[in-house]
């Protein structure tokens, strides 16, 4: 895993508002040892919240992107916040100001109607590199112009 994640590294997340299986906290925890230097979220309940708490841990700087729609908020405290914004957009700008993106989707079929998948589908177009974790705790690794490979 050390070859996916660097300290130099600003990562990015998405995932389900269900909250991440056991097996991707896991995968997440380890992600996180190598300590990357920024962790930026949306700010959700969820995955998102679950994710703050993993980087906190792992003394990670940790940047909110929250949504201007409190209803699913998770109000997480941060070490530096941006704008509200409506979330496809807050979306876009943790892709835009990350190096690489996590996701946890809540299964391994692409869905088409979903945050996650479309942030996820976003990132593939600008060329970042995406680790899809999945329930089971597998990494997919989706390389610029390489399409999702299992890792």
């Amino acid at each position: 895993m050390s070859n996916l994640i660097n300290s130099d590294m600003r990562v990015g997340f998405t995932g389900t508002h269900k909250g991440m299986t056991t097996e991707q906290e896991v995968t997440v925890t380890n992600l996180f040892a190598f300590r990357p230097a920024e962790f930026h979220h949306g700010d959700c309940i969820g995955c998102d919240t679950e994710a703050h708490a993993l980087a906190f841990l792992a003394g990670i700087r940790i940047i909110g992107h929250p949504p201007d729609n409190p209803k699913s908020r998770s109000f997480c405290t941060f070490d530096e916040i941006r704008e509200e914004k409506p979330y496809l957009e807050r979306n876009h700008d943790i892709v835009d100001e990350t190096d690489i993106l996590i996701a946890c989707p809540e299964g391994t079929k692409e869905i088409m109607r979903s945050g996650t998948w479309a942030t996820v589908r976003y990132a593939e177009k600008i060329g970042k590199t995406v680790l899809l974790i999945y329930p089971s705790g597998r990494i997919f690794k989706c390389s610029p112009g390489f399409g999702r490979r299992s890792q």
